[in-house]
């Protein structure tokens, strides 16, 4: 019997290793539900009553850091007044952010006094608050019809009630229709902006104005005047009201501050709950001369151990890929937006000696607070938009649409760029990107094409 011996390599992923990397790319919020849960199976994990403000230590040290850096860097003063006060406010910041009145809050205390039978105001009630964000009515008027046994005529009277409600548009069933009420709301004849609104709003999107003005048999600058008053009409009444069903709340995972020279980068661990090993059981395991018990408290007292060891290596590591971040991004958290420069997954994972894999699962689901404001840490990785053999230097998306935008800007507006005009004009910025690169740019600045850009 002939025998054949192969040497070969075979990574084999253990349980703990699984859940280091679990807890490595949990969210906060993730983290904290996690440890909840966790004690509620282990009985040997203790829960820490989560501090309702930071210890009294940490808290001076801070506050001393706050008052030296508001007088002697003026650019922070006002990002760490807010810092500040924060701290005083923390405990009831969702009672601060539920006293915004939403829509149908607003529109619901417009009827409340006027004289409708109970089964009406239940119907106003639910058609308000079937309302979307925009303030439109997205619901075929048989969905009322039926769920209350009303005739779809008065389904119909009932929303011409809420159409007549502050702000003017709002119950509108389609972009025409909202422009329309708020038009007829001035209560003068409009006829040539009716026309224009419910027939021309897809040319007026595109400045076809030579087009409406000829099929209209009317002058351009008439057609001008009309679409500058429509453009003033506002397409979404409801959305500036606060929406308790899309509000998020974003609580940062690092902080970064700056120093007069420098940068501190600050985890914030008071998101989630502490735990401590009860010396209890650990006494229990200790003393007892129970197998089973023994073995039993043995696995829930590892089990524990382990993840506190996990829980402070995530720790440590989003601290250093953050540091290091925040060194290859030093434009960006000196000088703001726009000053990104070109990050991969793999410029970390070099520069750091850990894997790609890790990389990404500490950035994942995390935010990184600044003095420019609150960002996803994926945020910070950015792909290159140009590069060539001509090019001196790699720019990133932002960089070229900025580009984009001040050529636009700086443009006759007689005799606009095309695409692939701003794509040569764009080699002046040592940038060199194709014109279907420029067209995908502008479409999501949603700038319009040649032809919209044009005056008549």
């Amino acid at each position: 019997m002939e025998q054949n011996i192969e040497l070969s390599q075979k990574q084999t992923l253990t349980q703990h290793m699984i859940q280091s990397m679990e807890i490595l790319q949990m969210s906060a919020q993730e983290l904290e539900s996690y440890v909840e849960t966790l004690a509620l199976e282990n009985p040997v994990i203790e829960l820490e009553e989560r501090p309702l403000q930071a210890p009294s230590s940490a808290r001076e040290d801070l506050q001393r850091k706050l008052d030296w850096l508001e007088s002697t860097d003026q650019q922070n003063k006002v990002y760490y007044q807010q810092e500040r006060s924060s701290s005083s406010l923390e405990n009831n910041w969702h009672d601060r952010n539920w006293e915004e009145e939403s829509l149908s809050d607003y529109l619901l205390s417009q009827i409340l006094l006027a004289d409708f039978s109970d089964a009406d105001f239940s119907i106003l009630e639910f058609m308000i608050l079937s309302l979307d964000e925009r303030g439109y009515y997205p619901d075929d008027l048989s969905v009322a019809a039926d769920r209350f046994q009303a005739a779809p005529e008065h389904i119909e009277r009932l929303l011409a009630v809420i159409q007549s409600l502050d702000p003017a548009g709002i119950g509108a069933r389609t972009l025409q229709e909202c422009l329309l009420l708020q038009l007829r709301r001035t209560r003068q004849e409009h006829p040539l902006m009716e026309a224009l609104i419910q027939n021309y709003l897809p040319e007026i999107a595109k400045n076809h104005l030579p087009e409406i003005a000829r099929e209209l048999n009317c002058p351009i600058p008439t057609i001008q005047e009309a679409c500058a008053e429509i453009r003033k009409l506002n397409p979404k009444p409801g959305s500036a009201f606060c929406d308790r069903n899309y509000l998020r709340y974003i609580e940062p995972d690092v902080i970064v501050v700056k120093l007069e020279d420098s940068f501190e980068i600050l985890v914030n661990e008071y998101q989630y709950p502490g735990f401590q090993i009860s010396g209890y059981y650990q006494e229990l395991h200790k003393t007892t001369s129970d197998k089973e018990a023994k073995a039993y408290l043995s696995g829930k007292l590892q089990q524990a151990q382990w993840v506190a060891s996990c829980i402070e290596q995530r720790t440590s590591t989003l601290s250093r890929v953050t540091r290091h971040l925040v060194q290859l991004q030093h434009d960006f958290f000196l000088y703001g937006i726009g000053h990104k420069r070109p990050m991969k997954l793999s410029d970390l994972a070099a520069d750091l000696e850990l894997h790609e894999s890790t990389i990404s699962r500490t950035l994942r689901s995390k935010y990184l607070q600044c003095s420019w404001g609150v960002f996803p840490l994926n945020y910070f990785l950015t792909s290159v938009a140009s590069r060539s053999d001509k090019s001196t230097e790699e720019k990133t998306p932002e960089q070229v649409k900025a580009f984009i935008r001040e050529i636009i800007g700086k443009e006759d507006k007689q005799k606009p760029l095309s695409d692939q005009a701003i794509s040569r004009e764009l080699e002046a910025y040592d940038t060199y990107i194709s014109r279907r690169t420029v067209n995908k740019y502008r479409t999501q600045m949603q700038i319009p094409d040649k032809g919209g850009r044009k005056n008549w």
